[in-house]
């Protein structure tokens, strides 16, 4: 899915929400300035050192200051945060990696949640979709499992020449409720809408595409944006159907090993490479699976720690302990065989199959396009054109890229070599350009037939009542895995945009941003800080009044993500507490939340559920946390009142009238719940890039402008929570880590 894999694909809520659809070298300081110093740390938290002699005020612009900063210690800076903050996370994260049982590992990966959750380095938000909707398309007509990239391959997309109208709309969710695991679906669904009066067509329009790819290498990248576009040019070993059911793809079947460590996978036979013209440039061949396994180690900007402890060899490879790719755990046996081997058991690696990660890569036209591999890789050498563009990669999916025009079109065509063409529904599909800055713009290419689904804003809602529309065609979308998070910067380093450092500048005091980052490395403030953000207000302003509470969300991992299949019994701060089975991962979650006195309501047992309602908001709460953090930060020799407030800086865009009513929603319910000891300043975007470049795009922690960003979430890439709590493990993927100011990737 947002700088997490599927996130972008909702980059825009509610300016349009797709209804089909992360000092310097000197000890951390500013050149010679001393600012920012590292932390000391204290218990469960961080304060400032206050063994220093007192200085003079620094009233140099923080902008001048960082400008040339030297991020030679940042890591060793992000270390003493990350132990202090995320210590009891990662430990608990560790004893699931370690459990002796299914049930208990879900339990303490609940546990560990709680402790990152409770430590308030990021506001759970929102997830994807629970807004108004019109379409042209039939419902569940594309994969809608819960993790991996398979709901972008728009090949299998039903298209109707008419609007759908909404009492079809149920009709045909209750009737893929019915049939689902029957592999029926389709057929049925289309003899539905033939006796209703509907007629189809082969092509798709698809208008949410908002940001081009930064590579049109499927395997170099995580982030939405390359992989969305990318997900229908090549097929995998398995893919999920429209019925979720797990189907052979390139793979005609495999089998396990008596201990569980060998999937050996055959591949199928006669399927063909191509370039963008569809013609011919190798067979498939099971050695194409391992060199696409390489590439991805080698790219830097893979999602290949996700791999970390699963596949053997690649936490070595990746650490430079070794050199020699055999020794890595995959390999092709024969022409037609891949063998890949496990450092240990792993119940969800089959479910890892419908994400980038196992993707095949044909090796000799990625030679023959300059690449290499291992020590040799080099993206950056003058021959090396693989991915550069949609003409530089090579297909065995169901579709090809013949047309990119950057911020305008992309159009695929069906791929004439495709091995299975009875899969395709359509047989074009064009992605659009919106740019945000109309927020009717969805709705009314909609209306025009321009493109056939668009999630509607409250703009967008009210037109469609004025129209006539509303009555017959809006439908509420379903919700899914997606999370989408306000990220808290822990650990401010830039005050201008790293691509650009004449955009989005702050004009904040080097003491003024030391005072700032105090408060953020203080558990008390970052609480009162969560407590303080009004999410049914920030929501209400992209999907309405009505709906602000359908798609809240409150924890990474979505609380009915598992549940426990048996008993679990385990030890958290030296207490022992057993969970029955069938308990969901929501409520062990609230359990470890009230247990470590943290007042946030993650599970609601009315409806078995952790979404629909706002559980962090507690202005009574934020003002409980925040008497704690400012006693604790007058003893260091900062003092917060109402004359010296704690200053926040929130990047958005400002031609985005959804993206400017939130800020002011956020700006408001922030200041009235801290009393005005925390004030907001809104740091207006004058483009939708220049606000991505605050946070979505960055890699590194000390890249991040601002201190909080809600320009990214996470989309699950297999079906266990891990894919969510390993992003804030730095010695697994820890990916969502430079959103918090940490690290990078």
């Amino acid at each position: 899915m947002i700088k997490s894999r599927k996130a972008l694909a909702l980059l825009l809520a509610g300016v349009m929400v797709m209804g089909t659809v992360s000092g310097c070298g000197n000890n951390g300081g500013a050149g010679d300035a001393g600012a920012n110093q590292p932390a000391q740390t204290t218990g469960d938290q961080t304060t400032p050192d206050t063994t220093a002699e007192p200085k003079e005020p620094d009233n140099r612009l923080a902008k001048d200051v960082y400008a040339n900063y030297d991020p030679s210690g940042w890591y060793n800076e992000s270390e003493v945060l990350y132990d202090a903050i995320l210590g009891d996370f990662v430990a608990l994260y560790d004893k699931a990696e370690e459990a002796d049982s299914l049930a208990e590992r879900y339990a303490y990966q609940a546990a560990a949640e709680a402790k990152m959750l409770g430590q308030g380095v990021m506001i759970p938000l929102t997830t994807r979709g629970g807004n108004y909707a019109i379409r042209r398309i039939a419902p569940r007509s594309v994969n809608s499992t819960l993790w991996g990239a398979n709901e972008y391959r728009y090949e299998t997309i039903i298209v109707l020449n008419e609007m759908l109208k909404k009492e079809d709309n149920q009709a045909l969710r209750d009737l893929w409720n019915e049939v689902s695991g029957t592999g029926t679906y389709d057929e049925k669904a289309k003899a539905y809408l033939t006796e209703k009066g509907y007629t189809f067509k082969d092509s798709y329009n698809y208008g949410n595409y908002t940001a081009d790819p930064e590579t049109w290498d499927v395997l170099a990248s995580s982030r939405s944006v390359v992989t969305e576009p990318l997900a229908v040019t090549v097929d995998g070993l398995f893919q999920y159907d429209v019925e979720n059911v797990q189907q052979p793809a390139l793979a005609t079947g495999y089998t396990v090993s008596d201990d569980g460590l060998t999937y050996t996978f055959t591949i199928r036979e006669g399927v063909t490479w191509v370039d963008s013209q569809g013609r011919k440039v190798a067979d498939l061949t099971a050695d194409d699976f391992v060199a696409g396994f390489q590439h991805l180690l080698d790219c830097p900007s893979s999602p290949a720690g996700l791999l970390i402890g699963v596949i053997k060899g690649v936490n070595e490879y990746l650490s430079g302990d070794i050199t020699d790719f055999e020794q890595v755990g995959v390999k092709a046996v024969d022409d037609h065989t891949v063998e890949y081997t496990l450092e240990s058991e792993c119940p969800y690696f089959m479910s890892m199959m419908s994400y980038n990660i196992f993707l095949p890569m044909s090796r000799s036209y990625y030679t023959s396009q300059g690449g290499k591999f291992g020590t040799e890789f080099d993206d950056a050498a003058d021959d090396y054109l693989y991915g550069k563009d949609p003409e530089h990669i090579a297909y065995c999916g169901p579709m090809v890229i013949t047309n990119y025009t950057a911020a305008n079109t992309i159009v695929y065509q069906a791929n004439k070599s495709y091995w299975n063409p009875d899969a395709l529904n359509v047989h074009t599909i064009t992605w659009l350009f919106n740019d945000g800055t109309d927020t009717l713009k969805g709705y009314n290419d909609c209306v025009n037939a321009v493109n056939d689904g668009i999630g509607l804003n409250t703009e967008a809602v009210e037109k469609a009542k004025s129209e006539g529309y509303y009555d017959d065609y809006v439908v509420l979308s379903d919700t899914d895995a997606t999370s989408y998070m306000g990220f808290v910067n822990l650990n401010r380093k830039s005050y201008a945009n790293f691509n650009d450092p004449s955009a989005v500048v702050s004009e904040r005091t080097v003491d003024e941003a030391d005072r700032t980052v105090a408060a953020m490395q203080n558990l008390h403030f970052r609480r009162a800080f969560c407590a303080s953000f009004d999410k049914a207000s920030y929501n209400a302003q992209s999907v309405g009044e009505d709906l602000k509470l359908t798609s809240l969300r409150n924890s990474y991992t979505p609380a009915t993500f598992v549940k426990l299949p048996e008993d679990a019994t385990i030890t958290v701060d030296g207490a022992s507490a057993t969970f029955k089975a069938g308990t969901y991962y929501g409520e062990v979650l609230q359990y470890y939340l009230d247990a470590d006195g943290v007042k946030a309501k993650v599970w609601d047992a009315a409806s078995a559920s952790g979404d629909g309602f706002d559980g962090w908001y507690n202005p009574d709460y934020c003002k409980s946390e925040l008497a704690l953090a400012v006693e604790e930060l007058a003893a260091a020799g900062i003092v917060v009142d109402k004359e010296h407030p704690v200053l926040v800086d929130y990047p958005y865009f400002i031609e985005s009238t959804v993206r400017a009513n939130q800020a002011n929603a956020v700006k408001k319910s922030i200041e009235a719940a801290s009393d005005g000891l925390i004030s907001v300043n809104l740091v207006a975007c004058s483009t939708q890039d220049e606000w991505l470049y605050t946070s979505y795009y960055t890699d590194n922690g000390y890249e991040m402008n601002g201190e909080l960003s809600t320009t990214s979430g996470w989309g699950p890439d297999y079906g266990d929570p891990k894919t969510y709590l390993a992003t804030f493990v730095l010695d697994d993927d820890g990916y969502m880590l430079s959103n918090c100011g940490l690290f990078g990737h």
